[in-house]
């Protein structure tokens, strides 16, 4: 299309020339950006009409998908009909979002959890069949998570903190009344992993560092239930669990030993013995089955993109499925008796939707219409995938989203920095980012060393090295879009949540790089947050230590990473956007970042959220957010 339309023009203008040889030229007729590449712009409440889903437990007769949804404005729970008949909301909050686990596996009852205001502080909730909702995990100050189903679909497993605040313990609950037993109390700082499904063992890690974790197996058929160790090795490897096998037999599980990335392994209990399951030359990222253990379920990361397939023991070969719309396939799930199958596909350019097939048939049914129609998905923009040599040599994996108004000019852009440390940004839809680019703003989210999904040295790069040696990845970024024409090299902004709005706040306030920093509940002094982490964290507050530094020992260092104690430093407009519970970023780091960065005379804005907590789960607070970054942008870049 652009290429038509500028041909068009362009033959318009030499015939204009050709028929006016010898007399006064006429003025050459003005394009405008917008008809010269053909595209809409859209606000951020355009954007935000799209809906957020997920979810995909099928219940007892494989009539239904359970989903949250966002479309009431925050998440609710809904019944999805997979032969594509009407939606049926089941909750009707309208303060809490309510987070959807599991359908029950022999009627219509399911379970949800939800916590105050983002406390994240969640517990575990049963909607019954006469619509009442009952709290499984009552009390103050706990946190509580499922964990899985029984095979005899009579009880169900849950973990909770309200014994000891540090630990979780996992009870398992009866599906006929709600009562409950204790049946592992964690008492020597394990992570409770996995569940087998006949109830008798349990799967746990221990952390030794950051680089350094055990898998534990415990037997609770035996009266010295204690913790067996069946990852014995020497050096530095990691290991997780992925699930257990449904015939109770082996452990599916993770590991980085036998090279950079992890391989999914098996373990089979009665002799002891591992073996290789799946390997790929990127992170297995997970492993399940089917209830009925017919099908594997694998996702590997592949450079910031799923790749899943599905193989299926009767025959050990993949799944053979129907074409499918562009995007990644992701939240698949069986029937109980496996012949139908629900998942979602999401692209840059178009949110996850929800999907049903019939295995052995060539249909597909879309069961959600999650975009907004009046966006056109043409005018939006899919990421490139991108690398660039940092200030000691190591290439940076980034992912590059190009506008369309700089096919006519050049743009302003923003290095968009993912959470963590140790998180990843990937390939897949965001409206915030969406809204960025249709409005004429280069975004490049950056994976800086220490981020996950390229290999244990590249995670390992920034140990200790925090505010240092990724900040220069950061800074070597901007250098990377000055080399590109359709960027304005002097228009060059920084954002991030989290850990990003971390190092957003450090490159503002360690370097002079940056024309704008925009910081959405970032941590700003690490003596503060590494001293008042969450109780619940502490099975891996030795690995966070390790990553980060001890503020007993490193507290000299973490003071001169904080931006906190530097925002007179800070010489370039700055926008804060904080929410008022949050347990992670506590409130009183940014009001004292604001004030710290005024106090140089320099323009700061400030955001505060009073109903959230570390994220948005409110789709008014998220329109305003992105209203705010764009007005932001539009005055200071």
């Amino acid at each position: 299309m652009l290429k038509t339309l500028m041909s068009t023009a362009v033959i318009a203008l030499v015939l204009t020339g050709c028929s006016t040889a010898n007399k006064q030229a006429a003025p050459a007729p003005q394009i405008s950006p917008q008809a010269q590449i053909n595209f809409e712009t859209y606000t951020a409440e355009e954007f935000y009409k799209t809906t957020s889903v997920f979810g995909s437990s099928i219940n007892h007769s494989g009539s239904a998908v359970l989903v949250s949804n966002d479309d009431s404005g925050i998440f609710n729970a809904y019944k999805v009909p997979v032969d594509g008949s009407k939606t049926t909301q089941l909750t009707f909050s309208t303060e809490e979002s309510i987070f959807v686990e599991s359908w029950f596996p022999k009627d219509d009852r399911f379970l949800y959890s939800a916590d105050k205001g983002g406390d994240e502080l969640n517990h575990l909730f049963v909607k019954d069949l006469e619509g009442n909702e009952v709290d499984l995990t009552p009390g103050e100050g706990l946190k509580a998570m499922m964990l899985s189903w029984h095979e005899d679909d009579d009880s169900f497993f849950v973990m909770t903190n309200e014994r000891d605040a540090k630990y979780f313990d996992v009870y398992q609950y009866s599906t006929a009344d709600y009562s409950r037993n204790l049946i592992y109390k964690n008492e020597s700082g394990f992570t409770v992993e996995s569940m087998s499904p006949n109830g008798r063992f349990i799967a746990l890690s221990k952390n030794h560092s950051n680089s350094n974790t055990d898998l534990y197996l415990v037997d609770l058929r035996l009266k010295m239930n204690k913790p067996r160790l069946i990852t014995e090795h020497e050096g530095d490897v990691s290991y997780y669990a992925y699930t257990f096998t449904k015939d109770n037999k082996q452990l599916l599980y993770a590991t980085n030993e036998f090279g950079e990335f992890n391989q999914a392994w098996t373990y089979d209990i009665a002799t002891s013995e591992s073996e290789l399951n799946y390997k790929a030359d990127w992170d297995v990222s997970f492993s399940y089955f089917s209830k009925d253990g017919r099908y594997q379920i694998t996702g590997i990361n592949a450079d910031a993109q799923t790749q899943l397939t599905i193989t299926d023991h009767n025959n050990n070969r993949e799944l053979s499925l129907p074409e499918l719309p562009s995007g990644d396939l992701r939240g698949v799930n069986f029937s109980q008796d496996s012949k139908s199958m629900v998942f979602y596909i999401n692209s840059d350019t178009s949110p996850s939707n929800l999907y049903s097939h019939k295995v052995g048939t060539d249909k597909v049914l879309r069961l959600t219409n999650s975009g907004n129609p009046a966006i056109k998905e043409q005018n939006l923009v899919a990421g490139e995938v991108i690398r660039f040599k940092s200030f000691d040599g190591v290439e940076i994996p980034a992912i590059l989203y190009k506008p369309k108004q700089a096919e006519f000019s050049k743009v302003p852009a923003l290095i968009y920095i993912h959470g963590g440390p140790g998180g990843q940004s990937r390939k897949g839809y965001s409206a915030t980012v969406q809204h960025l680019v249709n409005n004429g703003y280069a975004i490049v989210k950056i994976n800086n060393r220490g981020s996950s999904g390229y290999g244990k040295t590249f995670f390992h790069l920034d140990d200790k090295r925090h505010g240092e040696d990724d900040l220069q990845d950061v800074v070597y970024n901007k250098k990377y879009l000055q080399t590109l024409d359709w960027v304005d090299a002097e228009k060059i902004g920084v954002m991030g949540g989290s850990y990003g709005g971390y190092l957003t706040m450090a490159a503002m306030a360690f370097t002079d790089e940056f024309k704008v920093g925009i910081n959405i509940f970032g941590v700003t002094n690490w003596v503060r947050t590494l001293e008042s982490i969450p109780p619940y964290w502490e099975a891996f507050r030795k690995s966070l230590y390790d990553e980060l530094g001890d503020p007993a020992t490193d507290k000299e260092r973490l003071h001169n990473i904080s931006p906190v104690f530097f925002g007179h430093q800070v010489k370039s407009p700055v926008l804060v956007v904080q929410g008022a519970n949050d347990p992670r970023v506590l409130k009183i780091e940014s009001d004292e970042m604001v004030e710290s960065i005024r106090s140089g005379g320099t323009h700061v804005d400030y955001l505060v959220f009073d109903d959230e907590g570390h994220g948005f789960s409110k789709k008014e607070n998220r329109v305003s957010a992105s209203n705010k970054y764009l007005v932001f942008l539009k005055a200071y870049l």
